[in-house]
């Protein structure tokens, strides 16, 4: 009697070549191939619904400003100043999942500089990003960020009012308040303020605009990296429009027959003169008088204005002046 038959078990080597038989490998594949097909259709939805947080998460990047973070016992709050960041912005890329990325901005990221304890002068230090809930952070470039801390010192200037040019035919008078403010700053770069401006704005006739203060050094350009206190101030327009104003040419009068004019510059060549109406319709020119003597020498023009007219510039004159030539008699 065979061992099949006996229900012996088929030896280890027989059992794998029946494998190996087309047949037979086909009839044990179908076999309860429904809860195999089911067993399958399991396990990929588990590992769909275990996997779906991770599949979903994306990254996007952001250029977040660097906070320096300075708590040096010791020293008292607001001592210590940094400048000369490098870089100022560092790139962060975080992940998360799209819809909470898509509602934050780089202000809501946290790029931290720690220089506590730190001596003055240049630092290099690690920057440390805080990442929003939700989120983690994939990268950051660069690693490290360069700067200076320096002594934090503060000094008051006058405000020095700025206009946009206004209408020739305006007089407008201004006031500032407050007349002088605090500059605050590391001291490396306080020493280069020079003074304090409003930005230019354009006012109307009895109005007033609330304009930030800029710090400008002696070549006029802005100071990077202090602050003002207040950060801006009250600009009132106290005029209420607009003024009779004319601008007219000036004329000088004839020098003597004796004296020969070789070079003449008038500043300004023309001045707003405030009139009545009918009056500065009637004025085509303003006549000025100057003493002439031999040399070359400036001197200031004497202006005829007539009755009820007022010229807003002073004029002076700049003359080369020799004597004429005699005539030659015969």
């Amino acid at each position: 009697m065979s061992g099949g038959d006996s229900g012996t078990p088929p030896q280890e080597g027989a059992a794998w070549r029946r494998w190996l038989e087309p047949r037979y490998a086909w009839e044990r594949s179908i076999h309860n191939l429904g809860p195999k097909l089911l067993a399958v259709a399991v396990a990929l939805t588990l590992w769909f619904v275990a996997t779906a947080d991770r599949r979903a998460n994306v990254e996007q990047g952001y250029d977040v400003p660097v906070t320096v973070r300075d708590t040096t016992g010791g020293r008292g709050e607001g001592t210590r100043a940094t400048s000369d960041l490098n870089p100022a912005t560092v790139r962060v890329t975080l992940s998360g999942r799209p819809e909470r990325l898509r509602e934050l901005r780089a202000g809501n990221i946290e790029a931290i500089v720690d220089v506590t304890g730190a001596p003055e002068g240049s630092f290099t230090r690690p920057v440390t990003v805080a990442a929003p809930n939700g989120t983690s952070v994939s990268r950051k470039s660069p690693d490290t960020v360069q700067g200076f801390v320096d002594t934090q010192l503060t000094r008051t200037l006058p405000i020095v009012l700025s206009v946009v040019t206004p209408p020739e035919a305006s007089l407008p008078r201004y006031t500032v308040t407050p007349t002088e403010a605090r500059v605050t700053g590391p001291g490396r770069v306080i020493v280069n303020v020079s003074k304090l401006v409003t930005s230019p704005e354009s006012l109307g006739a009895s109005s007033e605009q609330e304009v930030p203060l800029i710090a400008l050094d002696e070549e006029g350009q802005p100071v990077e990296g202090v602050q003002t206190n207040p950060a801006t101030v009250t600009v009132r327009r106290l005029d209420t429009g607009q003024l009779p104003i004319k601008t007219l040419p000036v004329t000088l009068n004839a020098p003597p027959a004796n004296l020969k004019v070789t070079a003449r510059s008038i500043q300004p060549s023309a001045v707003r003169v405030v009139a009545a109406p009918d009056l500065l319709a009637r004025l085509r020119e303003i006549s000025g008088t100057v003493v002439y003597r031999p040399g070359s020498y400036s001197a200031p023009v004497q202006l005829a204005l007539p009755a009820g007219a007022q010229a807003l510039e002073n004029v002076t004159v700049s003359l080369s002046v020799v004597p004429a030539n005699p005539p030659v008699t015969r």
